[in-house]
């Protein structure tokens, strides 16, 4: 049984990352073999021990064939134990890379993403943006084909996520205000990659910033 009462940071996150090492060739397995339900259970385990509150992921990296994210969804109480987490990490290499956010993906054209047995392409989401200039944010409504279809939870999973792959979780928290679904395609819309350089634009970035 997990104990949900978060320990210092630190030593959590020395104790997570033995237990990576113990895990890694199982890991590895399922990964090559494409079942990574054979490894949630103790990844999850493993996790929750650092602090209960948080979210991971192991997703295609950018540099390395995979990157392990846990990730406090910008909860400053938990800004602690992912900064621990990230400190006491190894080394990134060819196969394994490290996030304490989630990272923007090089292309969200090119991704997919399963809900049930329905696949839908992010390179089909529209969204309409306006910027507040005096506070330096961003309104969006996000639009997919498919919202007519979904429920609510899959609906609102649709309109965050192609969002967090655009522009990356900590860049989305800090630049966008209200965020809606639309069932409808609006007016004026614009693709992901127009919306990551006007938020970018409005962040302050440079134009074709490098992907950190």
């Amino acid at each position: 049984m997990i104990d949900e009462r978060p320990g210092d940071p630190e030593p959590a996150a020395a104790e997570f990352w033995q237990r990576w090492q113990e895990l890694l060739p199982e890991i590895s397995a399922a990964l090559g073999d494409r079942e990574p339900q054979r490894f949630e259970h103790a990844l999850t385990e493993a996790v929750a021990a650092i602090h209960p509150e948080l979210q991971f992921s192991v997703d295609r990296g950018e540099r390395a064939i995979y990157a392990l994210v846990i990730s406090g969804q910008e909860d400053p109480a938990l800004r602690p134990y992912t900064d621990a987490w990230l400190a006491a990490a190894p080394v990134a290499d060819a196969i394994w890379e490290y996030h304490d956010c989630v990272p923007p993906v090089p292309d969200p054209d090119g991704v997919t993403v399963n809900l049930g047995e329905q696949r839908i392409a992010l390179e089909d989401v529209r969204v309409v943006a306006q910027v507040d200039d005096e506070e330096q944010v961003v309104d969006v409504a996000v639009h997919h084909p498919a919202f007519a279809e979904l429920d609510g939870a899959a609906r609102d999973a649709m309109t965050f996520l192609p969002l967090d792959a655009t522009l990356g979780e900590r860049l989305a928290a800090r630049r966008l205000r209200r965020v809606e679904s639309a069932d409808e395609e609006p007016a004026n819309t614009m693709t992901l990659l127009e919306l990551r350089a006007l938020v970018r634009k409005v962040d302050g970035q440079p134009e074709s910033p490098r992907l950190e």
